[in-house]
């Protein structure tokens, strides 16, 4: 169980409902007039699979756009049906009934069928790589009724499940379009891979044979840039229509003209985390970890480095969801406390940041607080994602490090040891199994708990909340107000 959204817990008798897939309002099969939008982003891919790369930038490219799962995140958090017209739940809440929608085919021409929705299942457990795998552990078994009904029994009950189909691990491959995911993605999207410039973009073109509604964006060029400065004067030029993510919110007055342009401010699920190596010294001592935290000034960290936008919550959960407290006060800014727990002793630690805009703003913000209680931190920029996910993610070759976890419902990845903060408590986990397992209110009464132990043992600090910061050519509708789910979804977009 892992993840950064909302569970939706359910009992007895839960029918999905239908709802048109993909986006835009015309009928299925109409052609939609041709627009095309170029947006802006950071973090390239590294390659195009999902299912063995770690990483936010694929799913966020690919996910509904290329890919679909059985269902989808809705903005406002609900589950929506996607690939599956509806479905039933079981009064014991272990059995699952999808029904497929019919006619649906992947973009190299195989049907889509219950056989698929089996082998994509099968796949989580047998080739993916990634630890979130373990999320789909409550599975039992997944059975095919007849070629639009699919059957899938749980081992327990899940809080968690119906939500976690959400994400890429719900996302539905064809069986045979597996044998170059890193180049050749294969999916039932509104979006085929067009062409992949690495080092600059991806274009996705509009899927002819695409099953739902076409989007009324017929192609969108994802472009990278590695600086700030660069992607702002590309809007400011021409060069693009969208900045997915503001990377210097000190800039924004650039784009005051309303004539011009227009700002979307909204809420993420992105907790930009200070990581500490529980599993070395100096950070396998609590009272050093807490120190850390006395001595970081939330409040004037947000406004150094991310020019006050966004906000402070004090944990790994969100407000977005139902199991959310301030734990901002927790530990307030205190250098004599800090040094107080620090006992005299100073240390000097490697800071290892990806190099990404808000990494490097927040780690020298990080770098001064933490001088002046004795902890002396050498910053080490690392390219991302392939040196970072290498070294510390990976290898957990680090002290300090700084990352946007972006992934909804994500506290659980504090419950494997082996991930990279090396935090090792069983009590945290069985308050995660019990909270999955357990009633609606269990579910967030366990969930509070488990927030509140993490931040007691000081397992990692949280820096803020990372806004949805978006800026757009002046007349492009349907952008996100919140970025609450892995995709960056196309679907709504259109040039007005």
């Amino acid at each position: 169980m892992r993840r950064i959204g909302i569970w939706i817990a359910v009992g007895g008798l839960l029918l999905g409902t239908t709802a048109c897939g993909g986006g835009g309002d015309e009928p299925a099969g109409q052609a939609a007039k041709s627009q095309t939008l170029s947006v802006g982003f950071v973090a390239e891919p590294a390659n195009l699979d999902f299912t063995s790369t770690e990483g936010a930038a694929i799913p966020q490219a690919l996910l509904v756009n290329v890919y679909e799962g059985l269902v989808k995140l809705g903005q406002d958090g609900s589950i929506q049906p996607l690939l599956a017209e509806k479905w039933e739940v079981s009064p014991d809440r272990k059995t699952y009934t999808f029904s497929l929608r019919k006619g649906v085919t992947f973009s190299n021409g195989a049907p889509f069928t219950a056989d698929d929705v089996i082998f994509s299942f099968d796949r989580v457990k047998s080739d993916w790589k990634l630890k979130i795998k373990s999320q789909l552990d409550s599975v039992d078994k997944v059975e095919k009724d007849d070629e639009s009904t699919v059957i899938v029994t749980l081992k327990q009950p899940s809080n968690g499940f119906l939500y976690t189909l959400t994400t890429r691990l719900g996302a539905m491959f064809s069986r045979s379009g597996v044998d170059d995911l890193a180049n050749k993605p294969v999916g039932t999207g509104p979006y085929t891979l067009g062409s992949w410039k690495r080092g600059d973009s991806i274009q996705l073109d509009g899927n002819d044979a695409y099953w739902g509604a076409k989007p009324k964006v017929t192609a969108v060029t994802l472009k990278y840039f590695k600086d700030a400065t660069a992607m702002n004067n590309a809007l400011l030029t021409g060069g693009i229509d969208v900045i997915s993510s503001v990377q210097a919110p000190e800039s924004l007055q650039q784009f005051a003209d309303p004539g011009r342009f227009e700002t979307v401010e909204g809420t993420t699920n992105g907790e930009v985390v200070l990581s500490m190596n529980n599993g070395r010294a100096p950070f396998n001592d609590k009272k050093v970890r807490q120190a850390v935290r006395h001595a970081i000034d939330h409040k004037a960290l947000l406004d150094t480095a991310w020019a006050g936008r966004g906000g402070l919550i004090g944990s790994m959960v969100p407000p977005t969801d139902p199991w959310y407290e301030d734990r901002t006060g927790d530990y307030p800014y205190d250098v004599a406390k800090a040094k107080e727990l620090l006992g005299g002793k100073t240390y000097d630690v490697k800071m290892r940041i990806p190099n990404l805009p808000y990494a490097v703003a927040s780690a020298q913000v990080v770098k001064s607080q933490l001088a002046q209680v004795g902890i002396n931190a050498e910053i080490e920029p690392l390219e991302f994602p392939a040196r970072w996910l290498d070294l510390v993610f990976t290898k957990a070759d680090y002290d300090l490090s700084i990352i946007n976890h972006v992934e909804p419902h994500d506290m659980s990845i504090f419950a494997d040891k082996s991930y990279y903060f090396r935090y090792d408590n069983p009590e945290f986990g069985k308050l995660l199994t019990s909270a999955d397992q357990g009633s609606e209110q269990q579910q967030v009464d366990d969930l509070k708990k488990a927030a509140q132990m993490l931040s007691d043992d000081a397992t990692a600090d949280w820096l803020f909340l990372f806004p949805n910061l978006i800026v757009a050519k002046k007349g492009i509708t349907g952008l996100p107000k919140n970025g609450i789910a892995e995709a960056f979804d196309f679907t709504a977009l259109a040039k007005q």
